[in-house]
């Protein structure tokens, strides 16, 4: 998740603080992407007793309704 300034790649958690700030959500929902994302990395670097399943399922479903509320 990032996207090019000045042709530098922006850190998921920089765009994360940036949408809070430019009103796009509200401190509740920019804690919770911080906590997808704390999820992600956990998965991706193979900490697996760091979760359990029943997190995952609920990532997945606030992804899916961020996803709706807002839309690329």
């Amino acid at each position: 998740m990032t996207t090019a300034v000045a042709g530098k790649p922006k850190k998921a958690y920089t765009m994360n603080a940036d949408l809070k700030k430019a009103g796009v959500y509200d401190g509740l929902q920019q804690k919770e992407v911080t906590a997808w994302m704390d999820l992600r990395n956990k998965a991706a670097h193979g900490d697996y007793a760091d979760y359990d399943r029943d997190q995952v399922r609920r990532l997945i479903g606030g992804v899916e309704a961020f996803m709706r509320k807002y839309p690329a």
